[in-house]
Parts: structure tokens; C-alpha cells; sequence
């Protein structure tokens, strides 16, 4: 048995959910910007309580560990590792952008015959993205990537492209001129997304070393000056 608890905080979304053997038990999510610090640990307390289960049963926490926003990643691992070091539970790390392709498989929009393409709204027309097909292999790279028309043009050529995620919403006007690109509106990341991956990653005891373990940022973090 694999008892999980996993954390999703890389977007907009801070999203807290318990899996036994890759089954959801209990979740509690919200999609609001800067409230990650505010509500984390209560949303941890909150799906223990409902799951019915301790902190000492859990087996492992897992984290969506990047790329994704800056502050979200830091309160995220943060959070998991002060978890995994109080429990002296393993720490298993799951790359957003492919949790994200594993959820967008349970819409109906979806079908085996689509490439994934989840987007994570960078800086203007910026985001992070990856292509993944449907046996949830990556065919395009992690990549910090400025959208254009020409965009995933040697893919829409013979193939549908599904895109979703908080960075397609504002590709969309640019994208969907060609028929191949269809877009998932109003998906949000969750901790449910990270069941799958994470439960491969346990049986095959693929953990991290917490005391070493940092987010993937994919790009350097740039603070802004405070205007005077």
C-alpha cells in the first residue's frame, strides 16, 4: 500500500491531496493568486482529517516541483520538505508541466490521436511548455518558449495539439487560426494530477534528496525594482 500526500503549488492554484495506491482519498484546492503561504498547511491539515488517516501513516509526500511560478515553487517544496524531515518520509518530485498533461487526459475534449501541449503563462507572450503524446512521453522538450504564429507549426501540420493551462489562454488568439490546435479552456492545475507519476515513482523508489532538492525554475528569478 502507498499511502501519498501531494502538493501542487507551481501556478495559481495551491491544491493539497491525499492517493492510497494512486486513488484520490481526499483533496481541497483553491485557484487564487499569492494565498499559497496563507492556506497550505491548512489545506494539509484538512485532508488528513478527511482521509481519516496520521502524518505517520503517510509513506511519502510528493511535490509538483516546476517550472512554474517562482514564490508557488518556494512555498510548495518549502512546505514539503519541512513535512518530509518532522515525518522521515521520502520526498517524491513530479515536473509540473507533465502532471498537468496526465490531468488534461480526463477531459472529453481529449482523444489518443492528440499531442499534450500544457502552457504555464510566463511574461507576456512567454510561457513554459512541453509536447507530450499520448502514452505521456515528452516528444517536444521543457522549454521557456515566446509564441508566435509559426508556434508548433511542425506539429499541427498532421497532428491535433490540445493546449491548456493559464499560458494557452493567452495563446489562443495567436494559435487557433490553424484547425489542428484545440484549446482546453479553464484547466487548472491540481495535486490529483500528480497520482499517477507519483505512485510509478514509489514503487520504483525514485525519491529525492531533501536536504539537497530544489525546485526547477527553468529560468533564473528576476526581482522587480519597487517603483519610488
Amino acid at each position: 500500500m502507498a499511502l501519498i500526500l501531494q502538493i501542487e503549488t507551481a501556478t495559481t492554484s495551491c491544491s493539497v491531496a491525499i492517493a492510497k495506491d494512486g486513488i484520490i482519498l481526499a483533496y481541497k484546492e483553491a485557484n487564487e493568486r499569492n494565498t499559497h503561504a496563507e492556506v497550505i498547511t491548512r489545506f494539509v491539515e484538512h485532508v488528513i482529517n478527511e482521509a481519516g488517516v496520521t502524518y505517520q501513516q503517510l509513506d511519502a509526500i510528493a511535490v509538483s516541483c516546476g517550472p512554474g511560478s517562482y514564490t508557488g515553487l518556494r512555498i510548495g517544496i518549502s512546505t514539503v520538505k519541512g513535512l518530509c524531515y518532522a515525518l522521515d518520509k521520502p520526498l517524491i518530485a513530479i515536473e509540473t508541466l507533465a502532471a498537468m498533461s496526465d490531468g488534461a487526459k480526463r477531459n472529453r475534449e481529449y482523444n489518443d490521436d492528440m499531442l499534450l501541449c500544457p502552457m504555464i503563462d510566463a511574461r507576456r507572450m512567454e510561457v513554459f511548455t512541453a509536447v507530450f503524446n499520448s502514452d505521456g512521453e515528452k516528444v517536444e522538450a521543457t522549454s521557456a518558449l515566446i509564441i508566435d504564429e509559426n508556434s508548433f507549426s511542425n506539429l499541427l501540420v498532421d497532428k491535433k495539439v490540445l493546449f491548456f493551462g493559464d499560458g494557452a489562454e493567452k495563446c489562443q488568439s495567436v494559435l487557433s487560426s490553424n484547425s489542428n490546435a484545440i484549446f482546453l479552456n479553464g484547466f487548472i492545475n491540481s495535486a490529483v494530477h500528480l497520482s499517477e507519476r507519483t505512485l510509478e515513482k514509489f514503487v520504483n523508489r525514485e525519491f529525492e534528496d531533501v536536504a539537497y532538492f530544489e525546485p526547477y525554475y527553468l529560468k533564473e528569478f528576476i526581482a522587480g525594482k519597487k517603483a519610488l
